[in-house]
């Protein structure tokens, strides 16, 4: 590697270690540590500060997310509703991370880390809301797509021009263009999980499975109107039928519930993992997977709440705390029992699709084994056509309303798609694990100021719905 080449690489690295490496370490007994990573740092504390501020919006509003998830779609011509936002969103959340990334965190941190992710959630859907709710105050009509688009870019913009017509914003700029770097690196990441998910349940040759991959997402991403209508089919569906296994799975073994919740809060409290140094591998690994698999803070679902075409602001915000909900209390939590109901011995050494394959097969068989490569291909399939939807808005806000700008993305995310069936690039990962850490920067660095619109927002939604309770709406 000549010495530009080795340079850059270095830079990388480093940029990849301050996001991401242990920027804090805390001593616990026993001599063991446990390290705080930077983005940690930024989202525990503000997911705490907003769910303090929205007085524990999760479990307040719970009932109000369940009953705004029926109705129906806005009046706008060409806008997707509410729950449609809530869909797209889910598709990119509800991922490889709910699998492998679930996995790996237990496999890490023991079954304590299962709690944490909870509770992160929890957090983490109070900072979902304030973004998705910031996005709808913000949002624009789009004259490409038809309806509506916005997103980080946009507020972000609006925060730091102050009212004066400027065409470009420093920092919204450097979140659009982390946000389309982000996901060439995980449109590499689904391909490469697929491609070998399948080789160990069928022995598919990677070319095949990965041709078959980019033919089907070319397909529906270089059209129109095609990315809603497919993801109105594969989310609810993939996502159902998953949580319906692991409750088979649950119910089969529910002799053994009381064992596994007994063990996730004791490796989660325990005297003898804080004392063996397990409690800050749970606590880490827990915190870290509910952080980066729900999304919440990244800057990722607002470019979908912008688009939805809802009565008020603040029910997009509540529709996305909802997504944070679904994806780690319910999603995440189905990849863990799956795990933690199957034999302790069975697993030790394992890691990976290898580690989850194996549990399924313990419970169904063969049966299983295909049934996690088939349901690995369904939530990285709907990832990457989610991903491409929520570039539209960023890809226009640094290049301008054009079909050509929004074709090029495109082709570069399909080729990376393509790219990565077939070899691993740690390098291009890297890129993808800086872009989303930067954006998730950016985005906090105008969500904490700008909270107060999506406060005042939702003070202004409870004072309706009261005014509607009253005329019995």
């Amino acid at each position: 590697m000549n010495r530009v080449g080795y340079n850059r690489m270095n830079l990388i690295t480093e940029i990849y270690n301050l996001l991401w490496g242990d920027l804090l370490t805390i001593s616990l007994p026993g001599g063991n540590v446990v390290g705080i990573s930077f983005l940690v740092l930024i989202l525990i504390p503000a997911g705490i500060y907003f769910t303090v501020r929205t007085r524990v919006l999760p479990i307040r509003f719970f009932p109000e997310m369940l009953r705004i998830s029926v109705e129906r779609r806005g009046k706008h011509k060409g806008a997707i509703s509410g729950l449609q936002a809530l869909i797209v969103s889910t598709a990119t959340r509800v991922g490889m991370g709910n699998m492998v990334g679930v996995v790996a965190a237990v496999s890490a941190g023991g079954a304590g880390a299962v709690f944490w992710m909870w509770l992160t959630a929890l957090i983490g859907s109070s900072t979902a809301f304030v973004e998705a709710t910031l996005a709808q105050l913000h949002k624009e009509r789009d004259p490409l797509y038809g309806g509506y688009r916005g997103g980080p870019a946009y507020y972000i913009h609006d925060f730091f021009a102050k009212g004066k017509k400027k065409r470009h914003s420093v920092i919204a700029v450097l979140f659009a263009l982390s946000g389309l770097l982000c996901w060439c690196g995980v449109s590499q990441v689904i391909s490469n999980s697929v491609s070998e998910a399948f080789y160990n349940a069928f022995e598919v040759p990677p070319i095949v499975s990965t041709v078959i991959l980019v033919a089907l997402a070319a397909i529906i991403v270089l059209r129109k109107d095609a990315t809603i209508k497919v993801l109105d089919v594969i989310v609810p569906v993939m996502a159902a039928f998953y949580f319906v296994i692991a409750l088979f799975i649950i119910i089969k073994n529910i002799g053994l519930m009381p064992a596994v919740m007994e063990r996730i809060f004791e490796e989660a409290f325990g005297v003898r993992q804080v004392v063996s140094g397990g409690f800050g591998a749970a606590l880490m690994n827990g915190v870290k997977r509910g952080l980066f698999s729900n999304e919440a803070g990244s800057g990722s679902a607002p470019c979908a709440a912008a688009a939805a075409d809802v009565s008020h602001p603040a029910k997009a915000g509540l529709f996305q705390a909802f997504g944070v909900l679904i994806d780690t209390i319910v999603i995440c939590t189905c990849t863990a029992m799956i795990m933690l109901l199957a034999p302790e011995e069975l697993l030790e050494g394992l890691s990976g699709m290898k580690l989850l394959q194996t549990a399924m097969h313990y419970h169904f068989g063969e049966v299983g084994v295909v049934f996690t490569a088939i349901t690995l291909w369904l939530f990285s399939f709907s990832t990457f056509i989610g991903i491409l939807f929520y570039a539209r808005s960023n890809v226009a806000y640094l290049f301008g309303d054009n079909w050509k700008s929004q074709t090029v993305y495109k082709l570069l995310a399909l080729s990376m798609l393509f790219i990565g069936g077939l070899a691993t690039y740690t390098f291009v990962w890297d890129l993808g694990d800086i872009g989303i850490g930067l954006m998730t920067v950016f985005n906090m660095i105008a969500i904490l100021p700008m909270s107060g619109e999506a406060m005042h927002a939702l003070e202004e939604y409870i004072k309706l719905r009261k005014q509607e309770k009253a005329q019995g709406k």
